[in-house]
């Protein structure tokens, strides 16, 4: 009974392991879309350029678009935007006198 639980446990272990190093195929948003004909909206959204959407789309009754999901996307806090952080503690002020 040991040895099937241990032979169970490292399966599981092996499998999860396995599982964890896969990462998702629609983890990225390309900008460009095929939409039109059949695809709907948002359509064939796996396009990098206008270029390569259009090269696609040639000869084919659809026709490219950007992709809703970041053309609708928050924008990111800027990093200029945020506060300088402030020192704590005396200023040296090294042209004082005191």
């Amino acid at each position: 009974m040991r040895h099937v639980m241990l032979g169970l446990f490292g399966l599981l272990s092996a499998g999860a392991v396995t599982m964890a190093g896969t990462g998702s195929a629609a983890a990225f948003d390309y900008p460009f879309c095929i939409q039109g004909g059949e695809m709907g909206i948002p359509g064939d959204c796996s396009y990098p350029s206008y270029e390569a959407c259009l090269a696609t789309a040639s000869g084919r009754n659809v026709y490219c678009n950007i992709n809703p999901r970041v053309a609708f996307r928050a924008p990111q806090p800027d990093s200029l935007l945020q506060a300088a952080p402030r020192h704590r503690g005396r200023r040296y002020y090294p042209d004082s006198n005191y």
